[in-house]
């Protein structure tokens, strides 16, 4: 495993930013193809109405699954400065109170989010015909928050050292396990939204397990009894990088929740198209999601070295080739879209053309705009590498403005294309904020030379 390990405070920074991220990128597209494959196996399997449920529950399990692999993030930044700056001791001090601190949080986060699920998705206008299934959907999801967490904190160690293979390959392990279970439960057991939960679930821990293999073999993440006696210090440093970023990705969930909240009053026809697109969601962002990655842990390594001249040396290689990837992915989506979402869609069904325009419309608006999704990504993660958490959590109180104000105020004037128009508005306001306060904070590293401690 000692191979999988990636020094990133020597070399090409653009190569060492690319090779980082490829793996995550295929990563991300297994986990993706699983997600998919959930929606397209109960949209045509089940049928709209199953899709509408999915939809309806989407943000509230978006929130369990962001405020996870927020705090993995935090925790994961101070084991990547502590191995760029070669303090191996302290870097194992940190990931055994990485796990301690995750396994507890994740047991509190399982008893929250059952005990808010009905109650939540009364709030958010489900309908009424689709409210049971929207609800089971949840509770099987929300069983297996610790799975989650688990996987997600394992994962963002090893991305953390500069491994972004073996999280790609227990993706692909997952991918495989969650597309057999789909059809399984689903298709053939007739399980329902129920069976599409748990497929997903079990995939979940084959990827879990498949990353705890993994940590066993890395040498220097032998961990001794001392390294896992609690630390105070090092839990509440965890805690104020993990935290800021958990609650941005709660707050973003929140904004989404209200978004839906209002979609749901379009109708179901309206709910099943927007749900077929956000699907989508995470394939047009798995690049951007990748770069992100491969900034923080680069950042942080670097950082961490005290090597300040690679840190903008890296900022403007991963911008130009974030930039050039989504001009990519939006040609795509724009010109195969509609093709693509008629996979999740049963063509047999007799409001299936209505499903798939509003699904197409709400795509091309977001694949016209994906190049701000991808700095903001980039810019995002850069400063959570540098240790500023604060900055992008306050991005995601700007998103939650910016989101709920237009889902609110602009479908009076524009109707369906108010909502569409609200993840762009998110988008914007959130990336303008990034963007200022990274060069400002990066203009300080201009009076260091390479190598002199920086007070953070």
């Amino acid at each position: 495993m000692t191979d999988r390990i990636k020094d990133m405070t020597a070399g090409k920074p653009a190569g060492l930013i690319f090779t980082f991220a490829l793996p995550l990128m295929l990563g991300n597209i297994f986990q993706q193809l699983y997600t998919m494959v959930d929606t397209a196996v109960v949209g045509r399997g089940i049928g709209v109405d199953a899709l509408a449920a999915l939809g309806a529950a989407d943000w509230l399990n978006w929130m369990a699954l962001g405020l996870s692999v927020g705090l993995a993030q935090g925790f994961s930044i101070l084991v990547s400065q502590r191995f760029g700056a070669g303090d191996l001791d302290g870097m194992r001090r940190a990931v055994a109170m990485s796990i301690l601190l995750s396994a507890a949080i994740a047991v509190g986060f399982t008893v929250i989010f059952e005990a808010v699920a009905a109650p939540a998705l009364r709030l958010m206008n489900t309908a009424e015909h689709i409210f049971d299934m929207s609800l089971t959907y949840l509770r099987i999801s929300y069983g297996g928050i610790v799975i989650i967490m688990g996987y997600n904190i394992l994962a963002s160690i090893l991305r953390a050292l500069g491994d972004s293979r073996t999280p790609l390959y227990a993706m692909v392990v997952a991918a495989f396990v969650n597309v057999v279970l789909d059809l399984l439960f689903v298709m053939v057991f007739h399980w329902g939204v129920a069976g599409a939960a748990i497929a997903t679930v079990t995939a979940q821990l084959f990827s879990c397990v498949f990353c705890i293999r993994a940590i066993c073999r890395v040498h220097i993440l032998k961990l001794t009894g001392e390294d896992w006696r609690p630390d105070k210090s090092v839990m509440r440093r965890l805690l104020s990088l993990g935290a800021p970023v958990s609650f941005q990705n709660g707050i973003i969930a929140v904004g989404g929740m209200v978004v839906q909240s209002v979609v749901n009053r379009f109708g179901v026809v309206f709910v099943a198209g927007f749900t077929a697109t956000n699907k989508l969601y995470g394939l047009l962002e798995i690049a951007a999601t990748s770069f992100g990655y491969s900034v923080t842990t680069y950042m942080g390594q670097n950082l961490g070295a005290g090597r300040y001249k690679r840190i903008r040396q890296g900022m403007r290689s991963a911008v130009v080739m974030a930039i050039a990837t989504s001009l990519v992915v939006s040609a795509v989506v724009i010109l195969w879209g509609r093709n693509i979402l008629s996979l999740f869609v049963s063509a047999g069904e007799a409001n299936a053309p209505q499903v798939l325009s509003v699904a197409y419309n709400y795509l091309f608006v977001m694949g016209s705009m994906l190049f701000i999704l991808y700095l903001l990504h980039i810019y995002r993660s850069a400063l959570q590498g540098l240790g500023d958490t604060v900055t992008p959590m306050i991005s995601g109180i700007v998103e939650l403005v910016m989101r709920v104000g237009a889902a609110l105020l602009l479908p009076a004037l524009l109707n369906e294309w108010g909502i569409y128009l609200a993840e762009i508005w998110a988008w914007t306001g959130a990336a303008i904020l990034l963007i200022a306060v990274y060069y400002v904070r990066v203009r300080k590293f201009g009076g260091y030379e390479d190598g002199e401690s920086i007070q953070k």
